[in-house]
Formats: structure tokens, sequence, C-alpha cells
């Protein structure tokens, strides 16, 4: 559930609501009903689906879910991690004001007092936001997002001694040099991209989809040798 929580705040906080939405759907799910947890993820849910659709301007609905989101983030401590009390002020405001998500941004959430960006996250959590970001958006294929995430893996495992990782390396490595750097290099630099920069997004996919097809016609070359 951690690892769910940072990847939805990293990927709303980049834009995505509804992609953060995806993120906290599978763990609330699995959740007992009425349990701290599965208030907190109902309400989040509910906060990034309120904050997309005052943002395409449906007033009534984001009226009536950010009412609901903060019905249910009432009873969640404020110590679980996440800004619970500053999301359930700003989602007052919103009920009553739908229009202030045109205004200005949304509030952003907090993990463990950070307001997290894609950047921000581990590889893997990167990786699993940039595939979450490839099945919400039709423009994107997403088995060609995942063989980027397997090949940016195996950079990943080469560096830091295999799959364990070693003394000498991290297993886990953050951005290189954060989105649009012009400096990140390869796969791993890609996949972080991918999942930061929303606004350049459509230009890092095509440079994705040209390394994979690139490693795909690799692998093609190599498997027909035996053959």
């Amino acid at each position: 559930m951690e690892d769910a929580l940072r990847v939805g705040v990293a990927v709303f906080n980049a834009g995505d609501h509804r992609a953060a939405h995806d993120a906290w759907e599978e763990p609330w799910l699995d959740c007992e009903n009425g349990t701290s947890d599965e208030r907190l993820l109902h309400g989040l849910i509910q906060y990034a689906a309120a904050v997309h659709h005052a943002r395409r301007r449906n007033w009534s609905g984001a009226r009536g879910l950010a009412e609901s989101a903060a019905a249910y983030l009432a009873e969640v401590d404020d110590d679980r991690g996440i800004n619970v009390g500053d999301v359930r002020t700003y989602l007052r405001r919103l009920a009553a004001d739908p229009e202030l998500a045109e205004r200005r941004r949304p509030l952003a959430l907090r993990y463990d007092g950070d307001a997290l960006v894609p950047t921000d996250l581990s590889f893997e959590n990167a990786a699993a936001a940039a595939t979450l970001l490839a099945r919400e958006y039709d423009a994107f294929e997403v088995a060609l997002v995942e063989d980027a995430v397997r090949y940016a893996r195996e950079a990943v495992d080469a560096d830091s001694g295999g799959p364990d990782g070693d003394a000498a390396g991290d297993a886990s490595p953050r951005a290189p040099d954060g989105p649009s750097s012009g400096r990140s290099r390869g796969f791993v630099g890609l996949v972080f991209d991918f999942a930061a920069d929303r606004e350049r997004r459509a230009l890092v996919y095509d440079r994705l989809r040209a390394h994979v097809e690139r490693r795909r016609s690799r692998e093609r070359d190599v498997s027909g040798l035996f053959e």
C-alpha cells in the first residue's frame, strides 16, 4: 500500500489526476471496508476524481465528490503520512466553490511531508507510474512502455550487480538528472522522463519508441542465429 500511496501522490502532483485514482484503486479494493486505510484511499480516490471533474467544468460532479471525499477523510488520522488535514480543508473549499480548481492548481499531496513528483520516486515506483500512465492514455502503447521498463530494469540490475543489488550499488535508483534535462541517458532516464514530464510526454514517448524498436530488432536478430 505504501508504494501505491507514493506512486499515486507523485502522479497526482504531476497533474495526472485520473491516473492517480487508478494507482490507489487496487489496494483500496483489497482493504476491509471502514478501516482507516480503506477510508484514506477512498477519500484520495474521490479527491482525485473531484479535481478531474472540476478541471473539466463538471461543477456538480466536482462538488458532490469533494463533499464525499471530505466525509471519507473526516475520521482519518492526520499522522497517516498524507497531509489529510490540508486536503480536508481544500475539499471543503472546493465543494463550496468548484471553480477554485480552474483558478489555481489543486492542493499538492504530501507523503511523509514531501510533495513527491515522479522524479522523487525509486526506479520501481517510477516504472509503475510509467506503466500506469501508458494504460491511462490511448496515445501510448502499453506493451512498448512495458518493454522499456524491462530494458531499464536490466540496466539497473547490471549497474547494481544483479537483481538484488550489492553493497556497491543501488538496485532502486532515483531519476538520473530530472525530467527533460537533456542529460538523462538510456532507458532508465526515459522511463523517469515519461512518468514525470506531462507537457512533453508525447516527445519522450517518441524517443522511447525508437529505443525500444531498436532493442527489439537486435533481440530478433540474435534469436534467429541458432534457429
